[in-house]
């Protein structure tokens, strides 16, 4: 329960914490551990621990009906999902990717990896996502690749880019990490483009530990990420001029397998802990939350507000503050990755709009380990910064 009477009770100024243990911003779900010694027994059982064992073949099974497409490959990790797509993907001789800025903060870092040169574009201001429109002016003579990022909240502008592809005849690929529940128009988020990356570390809605997949409905490029994870063999016994070992191991596909089972109940539970911010972001002036699109499928996962013209109080003051509260709140993906300091080359014009977006959104806690009461006094603690505004600023300036 929420009982700060005045600034100096802030833990950041000396008071007492709000929570005993940290309140994260990730999903953390934990699937039920009967179901994951389960499917554990089958590997145990084969003596397969990884190169392709019966679970991961179930798992990648499984992944390709929950998303309708004719293909998933799997991955030790999503970063290899992803360099490898863009390594099959980019075209010939040309180099540059055109993608977002404002997005996750190692996304420019996985382009560089894969030998490309990272094109920023902006974002349309209300889906904070990368649009046709936005992408468009970016592409020249030397784009190998677009990428189109799904946002936190909500879905990127799938058809139009998939229009733009076409059209340019640049290849699309989609970074659906924090998508993998959506639907854009009915139509499930895996199907778009040439193919679709997601993400199973234990912050996703899919826990494997950590794992990643690719989804396409292209049967050579399946085909070839199956060769260049494996050390690049191929079946003749010849080598892909590509190659890593980048399999996903048995124990973690079980895991991810007892995740699947879980989602219907997970995303339930994720939508009682949005209900609540619904109702109660609201009673805080100068705040807005980042409704979910509830006429498509949502999965609820992340709780994304923006402080408004009014808001009284810095970004990064309001940070310290929740952080000091035990509350792992963080920017919503800034600074740009424009503004980062990076050792390889990059290309950005005018992205003074991404810069102005980066600067008034931040995450709340959410996630398996956070209730309605917790809810309850995070929005009190927002109110209360607001309301003592004047007395926080005085004392953080001085």
């Amino acid at each position: 329960m929420f009982s700060k009477t005045q600034p100096a009770d802030l833990a950041v100024f000396g008071g007492a914490p709000l929570f005993d243990t940290i309140r994260s911003i990730s999903n953390l779900v934990q699937p039920d551990v009967e179901q994951f010694l389960s499917y554990s027994r089958t590997f145990f059982d084969a003596r397969q621990y990884t190169d392709y064992g019966p679970v991961e073949q179930q798992l990648e099974k499984r992944l390709a009906e929950f998303h309708h497409v004719e293909h998933c490959v799997s991955f030790a990790g999503g970063f290899w999902g992803l360099v490898l797509a863009m390594k099959c993907l980019a075209l010939p001789g040309k180099t540059e990717v055109v993608m977002p800025s404002l997005t996750y903060r190692r996304l420019a870092d996985i382009v560089a990896w894969a030998g490309l040169v990272p094109h920023f574009c902006e974002v349309d201001p209300l889906k904070l996502a990368i649009t046709a429109e936005t992408a468009a002016p970016c592409i020249n003579e030397n784009t190998a690749l677009i990428l189109g990022v799904h946002p936190i909240v909500n879905c990127c502008d799938v058809e139009g880019l998939e229009a733009l592809s076409a059209q340019t005849g640049i290849p699309l690929l989609f970074d659906a990490v924090e998508s993998v529940y959506e639907t854009y128009r009915g139509r499930k988020v895996g199907s778009a483009g040439k193919a679709e990356c997601f993400s199973m570390q234990s912050s996703k809605l899919f826990n494997a530990f950590e794992g990643g997949y690719v989804t396409t409905h292209d049967a050579a490029l399946a085909a070839r990420l199956r060769v260049m994870r494996d050390f690049g063999l191929r079946e003749d016994g010849t080598l892909d001029p590509i190659g890593i070992d980048a399999k996903q191991n048995e124990m973690h596909a079980a895991m991810a397998l007892a995740a699947i089972d879980d989602v219907e109940d997970q995303v339930l539970r994720n939508r009682d802990r949005y209900r609540a911010y619904q109702r109660l972001v609201p009673t805080v002036p100068d705040m807005r939350l980042l409704t979910f699109d509830e006429t498509e499928r949502c999965g609820y996962k992340n709780i994304v507000v923006e402080l408004l013209d009014g808001w009284p109080v810095k970004r990064a003051h309001v940070l310290s503050i929740l952080h000091a509260e035990h509350m792992l709140s963080r920017p919503y993906y800034s600074p740009a990755l424009h503004q980062k300091r990076v050792d390889y080359p990059t290309v950005a014009g005018d992205l003074s709009a991404t810069e102005v977006l980066a600067e008034r959104f931040l995450m709340l806690p959410c996630g398996h380990f956070v209730d309605e009461s917790d809810i309850e006094a995070i929005i009190a603690l927002l109110g209360f910064i607001h309301a003592h505004a004047a007395e926080i600023n005085q004392r953080f300036s001085s």
